[in-house]
């Protein structure tokens, strides 16, 4: 009888395994699908660019970034900040399905921003060389893509201001901030963190626990909502003002920019081992998931304060970075099971309500996504990096089910 029943529910569990690869098998067939058609759309948009003698003189566009309100097409040059997701999808899908054609493309995505190594003009080096070169030099250890790593490294490295424990975030506005440090910055650090491994040099990420420290002492509220810009004295590091560029006011908190701060000392914690970053990155979760404002498909309005909620757009991409976070959360918090349970609610969710049918929205695999609604700008819309960290978030997921290492 005891044999019967652990057959039983050996059946039972392994055809539930079974049912979730081939589900996931399918999602990932369609988005190989979306991304082929996405290249599609490239090819003609760049063709429609180069032919416009208005552009002889402006850099290329090498990277799809989202599409405009009547439905086109918009390709970014490599110094955008969202330049370098597309390539880092080319090289999820690549890890996912094990298919040359990925990585081909990949590599080819990725050596179109290898200049910005040397853009010390920007704080966006994370998200433009760590998603790109930093995913191929994890799957394939390329010498040269780590010498690239190495170099964006020194080259963030200058924007480090010892007096405000900080990188500057923004060059632009002079007449609005002195200093301005963003939250998204958290996601830059890791790219410092993986410089120090590789060179045995802990200049790196000396600089980038200051900044997640005082990030951490000055960007939160005491309910663990973070303000999106902190601006500092330069001179002598003082806060000058908490402000917001992307929320809804100074006092609101934008979806986005919670996911960031969830996402940047999760990953601070497994760099580092300090419990006060998991601790941080648990009272952050608790923010979001116990917000009275978070909808009960867990995908968040773009402002957890917005006006008029719950009539007012969402942001895909926030429950993305969100669920992408949680799975990584899952494996060092204490309620490592609630976390894990949430994030793939969240990314089924995402995958059955967020997903574009296939051939349409230019072949971006999410929709409802807002980059930034109080400049009306990239509302409602598909976005690259909305879809990088879906593709991450599956990716995680498919791992920590199969008992594989996240890194």
């Amino acid at each position: 009888m005891k044999t019967g029943i652990l057959f039983f529910l050996s059946f039972i569990f392994f055809g539930a395994l079974t049912s979730g690869a081939q589900e996931l098998k399918k999602i990932i067939g369609d988005a190989e699908t979306q991304t082929s058609y996405l290249f599609e759309r490239i090819g003609r948009s760049k063709a429609l660019w180069i032919s416009d003698a208005r552009n002889k003189k402006k850099p290329e566009v090498v990277s799809p970034r989202s599409v405009t309100p009547d439905g086109k097409l918009i390709m970014v040059a490599s110094k955008d900040w969202t330049s370098g997701f597309f390539a880092g999808e080319l090289w999820y899908l690549y890890e996912l399905t094990g298919k040359d054609q990925w990585k081909a493309n990949a590599e080819a995505f990725t050596a179109k921003i290898e200049h910005e190594k040397v853009n010390a003009g920007t704080h966006d080096m994370g998200f433009k060389i760590y998603c790109s070169f930093g995913n191929g030099y994890r799957l394939t250890k390329n010498g040269d893509y780590r010498e690239v790593i190495i170099q964006s490294a020194k080259t963030l490295a200058k924007r480090f201001n010892p007096q405000t424990g900080c990188i500057r975030s923004w060059d632009h506005s002079r007449d609005k901030w002195d200093n301005p440090v963003i939250i998204d910055n958290m996601m830059n650090l890791e790219l410092l963190f993986e410089a120090s491994k590789l060179t045995n040099d802990p200049t790196y990420s000396k600089i980038a626990v200051s900044h997640a420290n005082t990030t951490m002492k000055n960007h939160y509220r005491p309910d663990y909502s973070s303000w999106h810009i902190v601006d500092y004295d330069s001179i002598t590091g003082k806060v000058l003002k908490k402000t917001t560029h992307q929320g809804f006011n100074n006092e609101s908190a934008w979806s986005r920019g919670q996911a960031w701060g969830l996402y940047g000392f999760t990953m601070c914690y497994r760099e580092t081992k300090d419990k006060k970053y998991l601790e941080q990155a648990e009272k952050i979760a608790g923010f979001i998931l116990n917000h009275p404002n978070l909808p009960k498909d867990l995908i968040p309005y773009w402002d957890f304060n917005a006006p008029d909620i719950p009539n007012v757009p969402r942001d895909a991409s926030a429950g993305a970075i969100t669920a992408s976070a949680l799975y990584e959360l899952s494996l060092y918090s204490g309620q490592g099971k609630h976390y894990l349970e949430i994030a793939d609610q969240i990314t089924k969710n995402l995958t059955m309500g967020y997903r574009s049918p296939v051939g349409q929205n230019e072949g971006f695999i999410l929709i409802h996504s807002t980059g930034s609604k109080p400049s009306e700008s990239e509302v409602d819309v598909p976005l690259n990096y909305a879809d990088y960290y879906y593709l991450e978030a599956l990716l995680r997921q498919k791992n920590l089910h199969e008992k594989k290492s996240l890194f």
